[in-house]
C-alpha cells in the first residue's frame, strides 16, 4: 500500500511512511526466507513420458490428422458464387428417386450412415426425441445433401420424433420404410477416417489405424492436443518464456544453417522481458531439429489466417489438462500412449529443466545463460558481479546436480564392468583394477554377512572418491585425480590446475581418459567424415590431407581400442566360467 501511495487521490499514507521501519515481509511475520530457486525442475518421471508422447503426437500422428482436415475442408466447404454447391432447395420425383439411389447405394457398398455429433444429439434430447427412434443417430441432413439437396430442404423439423422422418414439405416421409431397412443393414458411424491408415503405436505394439470414425469436433480436439505437444517441446528444448512463445510468428522458423548431418535450426520470436512490449526486439533461439520441426505443425494447425503459431491468452494449466486427459483416456491406451503421470507442470518449470540440463555440459552455465536470454536481462548480469546473489546460488545447484550424475555415470560404469563391458584408452586399467577391488570387497563382504543384499547406495559411497573426480569430454570420461598426470595442463602450462581443460584434451593419449562403448558412435562418425573430407581435398592440399588421414586414424584406434576391449571382457567373464 505504501508503494503504491501516489495513485491514491485521498486516504493516502504519508509520505516517507514506510511500515515497519523498512522491514522485509519475511522478517516481519516470522518466516524464514527461501534460498534458492522456488521453481524446482520436472523430475524424470513426469518428463519422459510428457516427451514421448509428445513427439509422438508430432511425428507420427500430425501428418495424418493434416491431411484428414484439409480433406474435411475440400468436401465439405460449399462453392461461393456459382451456386453449384447449395443444390436445389426443393424435391420433387426427380429428387426422390435420386434419394432412393443414395440410399441403397450405401447398401450396396456397405457404408454405414453417417451419425449427428454429440451435440446434435443433446439438441434432439432436448426437442424430445426418444433414442429408441430408429433414425435417432442418424444424420438424416447428410443424406440428404449427398443427393444433392442442401439449404431449407436439408432442415429436419423438431416434431421429428413423432412425426416420422419430416422435412419442410414432408420430403422424405414418402421413403421412411426403405432408409429404415438400409439403417438396419448397415449401420451408422461418424463420417470421418473410416478408413484411417495405420500407424505404428507409440509402445512398440504393432500397427493400428490412427483414429477411429470421427466427426469434425473429435478431429478439431486431437488438432488441440498436437498442438499443446508442438507447445510443450518448443518451450522444454528452447527455454522461451510464456510472452516469447506467443510472440512465435508464422514465419518463425528460419533457414538452416550448414549441412544437413551439422545444420543449425533456429527459431524467432520477440524478446519482451527486460525490454517492454513497446520496446521488444526480434531474437533468435537455437532449437534442435524435433522443436523446429513442431513449429511447422503448429504453423499448419494455427492455418493461413493466423499471425502467430499459439494464441496470445494461452491457458498452459488447462492445455496440459486436456493432453492428460487424452492420453490416459482410451483413445490414448489405443495409441499406446503413456499416461502423464500428475504433478506440477509449468511453462516456468520446463524452463528450468532445460537451464539444469544444459548446465550439467562443460561450460554449460554460460550457455544456459545465452540459450535463455539472460546476457540480455540487466538484472542478470548484476548477478554475477554480486557475491551470494541468485547467480552464486545457481552455481551451488548446478554443483550438486553435477555430483549427482557423476556418481550415477560412474555406477553406470561398475555395472557395465561387471556386465562384461569394460572401458578402453589410456586410463581403462586404472579403473578396471578399481572397480575389481570393490568388486572383491563386496566379495568379502558377502561372505561375512550373506543374507544382506547390498544396495546401490553402498557401491556408490565406495565409488563416491573417483565420481568426485569425473569429467565428462565430448567422447570419453576424465578421471582428473592427479594433475600432474594431464596432458591438457601439460600443453597448456597453465597455473590453474584445479581442472581439466575439455578444449585441449587428447583423450586417445591421456593416462586420465577411458572410452566407453557409448563413446564408440561419436569415435566412428569421426574417422567416416575424416575420410569423407580426404577425398574432398584437392592433391595441392597436402598437409591438410595428411592430418587428416592422422585424425581418421586416431579415431580408428579408439574405435579397435573400445571393441578389443568389450571381447577382452566376453573372454574374461568365460574364463571365469569355465
Amino acid at each position: 500500500m505504501a508503494d503504491c501511495s501516489e495513485l491514491f487521490a485521498h486516504d493516502r499514507c504519508p509520505e516517507g511512511f514506510r511500515p515497519w521501519n523498512g522491514a522485509s515481509a519475511h522478517l516481519v511475520i516470522g518466516s524464514p526466507k527461501r534460498q534458492g530457486n522456488k521453481t524446482q525442475p520436472a523430475c524424470d518421471e513426469l518428463l519422459q513420458p510428457l516427451l514421448h508422447d509428445c513427439l509422438y503426437l508430432i511425428q507420427t500422428l500430425a501428418p495424418q490428422v493434416l491431411a484428414l482436415r484439409d480433406k474435411v475442408r475440400r468436401e465439405t466447404v460449399p462453392e461461393r458464387k456459382d451456386g453449384s454447391k447449395r443444390g436445389n432447395r426443393s424435391v420433387g420425383r426427380e429428387r426422390r428417386a435420386t434419394l432412393k439411389q443414395v440410399i441403397r447405394r450405401h447398401v450396396v457398398e456397405g457404408r454405414p450412415f453417417g451419425e449427428p455429433n454429440h451435440l446434435a444429439m443433446a439438441s434432439r434430447t432436448q426437442w424430445g426425441w426418444n433414442e429408441d427412434y430408429p433414425f435417432f443417430h442418424v444424420n438424416l441432413q447428410a443424406i440428404l445433401r449427398e443427393a444433392g439437396i442442401h439449404g431449407t430442404a436439408a432442415r429436419t423439423v423438431k416434431s421429428g420424433a413423432t412425426g416420422g422422418i419430416l422435412t419442410p414439405g414432408g420430403q422424405l416421409e414418402p421413403l421412411q420404410p426403405l432408409l429404415e431397412e438400409a439403417v438396419q443393414a448397415v449401420g451408422t458411424a461418424p463420417p470421418w477416417g473410416r478408413d484411417a491408415p495405420v500407424v505404428p503405436r507409440a509402445d512398440g505394439g504393432g500397427d493400428v489405424p490412427w483414429t477411429l470414425p470421427v466427426h469434425r469436433l473429435g478431429l478439431n480436439s486431437v488438432l488441440d492436443r498436437i498442438r499443446t505437444a508442438c507447445l510443450v517441446v518448443i518451450a522444454l528444448v528452447s527455454g522461451m518464456r510464456q510472452s516469447e512463445l506467443v510472440e512465435l510468428p508464422r514465419d518463425c522458423r528460419l533457414p538452416p544453417q550448414g549441412e544437413s548431418g551439422r545444420a543449425r535450426y533456429r527459431l524467432k520470436s520477440k524478446l519482451i522481458k527486460g525490454q517492454g512490449y513497446d520496446r521488444a526486439v526480434w531474437d533468435e533461439w537455437i532449437v534442435a531439429k524435433q522443436a523446429y520441426d513442431a513449429a511447422e505443425v503448429a504453423r499448419d494447425i494455427a492455418g493461413e489466417d493466423a499471425g502467430h503459431l499459439f494464441p496470445e491468452g494461452l491457458d498452459f494449466d488447462e492445455w496440459i489438462k486436456r493432453l492428460r486427459r487424452f492420453t490416459s483416456g482410451p483413445e490414448g491406451a489405443r495409441l499406446g500412449l503413456t499416461p502423464i503421470p500428475d504433478g506440477p507442470l509449468t511453462l516456468r518449470i520446463l524452463r528450468r529443466t532445460l537451464a539444469v540440463e544444459i548446465a550439467h555440459r562443460p561450460g554449460g552455465l554460460l550457455a544456459a545463460k545465452i540459450q535463455l536470454k539472460h546476457l540480455s536481462v540487466t538484472t542478470t548480469e548484476g548477478y554475477a558481479n554480486r557475491p551470494g546473489g541468485a547467480q552464486a546460488k545457481f552455481l551451488a545447484e548446478i554443483g550438486e546436480e553435477e555430483q549427482k550424475r557423476n556418481l550415477t555415470l560412474t555406477l553406470q560404469a561398475f555395472r557395465d564392468y561387471q556386465n562384461g563391458k569394460w572401458p578402453a584408452g589410456p586410463g581403462a586399467r586404472e579403473l578396471l583394477t578399481l572397480f575389481k577391488s570393490i568388486e572383491e570387497e563386496l566379495g568379502e563382504l558377502d561372505v561375512t554377512a550373506p543374507v544382506i543384499r547390498h544396495s546401490d547406495q553402498e557401491v556408490i559411497n565406495l565409488l563416491g572418491h573417483r565420481a568426485g573426480a569425473l569429467h565428462l569430454g565430448a567422447a570419453n570420461c576424465c578421471w582428473f585425480l592427479d594433475p600432474d598426470k594431464a596432458l591438457c595442463l601439460k600443453l597448456a602450462k597453465t597455473k590453474n590446475r584445479s581442472q581439466p581443460l575439455a578444449g585441449m584434451c587428447d583423450s586417445a593419449r591421456c593416462p586420465q581418459a577411458t572410452h566407453h562403448p557409448c563413446h564408440r558412435p561419436v569415435w566412428a562418425s569421426a574417422a567416416a567424415n575424416s575420410r569423407v573430407f580426404i577425398g574432398k581435398i584437392g592433391r595441392s592440399q597436402k598437409a591438410e590431407k595428411s592430418r587428416l588421414t592422422a585424425e581418421a586414424e586416431r579415431a580408428d584406434q579408439v574405435v579397435a581400442g573400445i571393441d578389443a576391449a568389450l571381447v577382452a571382457a566376453t573372454g574374461g567373464a568365460h574364463g571365469q566360467d569355465q
